[in-house]
């Protein structure tokens, strides 16, 4: 599904160059559960945000679906980014101003979705994270847990090929943290593919294998079984 090849990421800061990642060559196959991880700083989030081409490489080639999409133009990648991918990030990243079911309608509308069409999937949606007495509620009005579901809905709702989860679990307790576990379980036994930054070693273990970072660069990977 997604191959990096030699993958390096450099930052100028102010006129030091900082390595965050380092010759990072990897495979995600579709239908995979995995877990990024290593020490604060190790490149992380880096990794996920190029995976998710939310930021572009310095050295090294995406392939998509063997497609190199290295060099494509931002337009392009952020059509495939809509189309192909969601993010569940640590902060939510709902809007504000909008209820739960126009966050998760959002997505819809940039890839032309007529709106009937988008209500009707985001209701579906937002049932199956059990949110359904709350879809005209503000984020300001629901819990962190409820928000990350309903963050979790709008991650689904173009049909991703992949769900990528940047430490979704950071800001909750422990039981509301297990239940979103429980949905990115669910989900990955569905098909969908899935690959999750986490701090937390027990949410390591849960995945099918984990991708380990330290000082920007894969460390042999630790082949876990699905609990």
């Amino acid at each position: 599904m997604i191959k990096l090849e030699n993958i390096s990421k450099q930052y100028d800061l102010g006129g030091t160059k900082v390595d965050a990642l380092k010759d990072i060559s990897l495979e995600i196959k579709r239908g995979d559960y995995a877990a990024i991880m290593g020490p604060s700083g190790s490149g992380k989030s880096t990794l996920m945000h190029i995976l998710g081409i939310l930021d572009s490489s310095t050295g090294g080639n995406y392939y998509l679906e063997d497609y190199d999409i290295t060099a494509l133009p931002d337009k392009e990648q952020a059509r495939i980014r809509n189309k192909h991918f969601g993010f569940i990030f640590q902060s939510f990243n709902l809007f504000p101003e909008l209820s739960a079911i126009e966050n998760v309608m959002l997505p819809m509308s940039y890839a032309g979705i007529p709106q009937k069409t988008r209500k009707e999937k985001a209701i579906q949606l937002l049932q199956e994270v059990g949110l359904e007495h709350r879809m005209t509620h503000l984020p300001t009005m629901l819990s962190g847990g409820e928000q990350q579901r309903v963050a979790i809905a709008r991650s689904l709702s173009n049909d991703p090929d992949l769900i990528l989860a940047d430490e979704p679990t950071g800001n909750l307790p422990s039981d509301k943290g297990e239940e979103i576990m429980q949905i990115l379980e669910s989900l990955n036994r569905r098909g969908v593919t899935v690959v999750m930054v986490t701090h937390n070693p027990e949410q390591g273990k849960r995945a099918g294998y984990v991708i380990e970072l330290r000082d920007g660069m894969l460390t042999p990977a630790l082949e876990v079984q699905n609990a």
